[in-house]
């Protein structure tokens, strides 16, 4: 009984002995890695889903400072704010 182990996409399966099949197979693996390094937005939304699967997380384990962390946030983004309509405004 033959179980195949899963090949990621970027990858070339061990024991191809045809070279026509082998340059192939690595022509698909660098094609998707391609493809997979210039994907900005899925890259964009991965890095998403973990920074608010942190935030999450340190909402769980410390919520005051979850809470103290989000108000000077929003002091800092106000402060930004009020800072560029000041030098507008000038």
């Amino acid at each position: 009984m033959s179980t195949e182990i899963p090949v990621p996409r970027t990858a070339v399966p061990l024991g191809i002995t045809d070279p026509v099949e082998k340059a192939r197979a690595e022509l698909k693996a660098a094609l998707s890695a391609i493809e997979e390094k210039t994907n900005v937005p899925k890259r964009v939304a991965r890095a998403t889903d973990r920074g608010v699967t942190a935030a999450r997380r340190f909402h769980r384990e410390n919520p005051t400072g979850a809470v103290a962390a989000a108000a000077g946030i929003a002091v800092a983004a106000g402060l930004v704010v009020w800072g560029f309509v000041r030098l507008y405004t000038r």
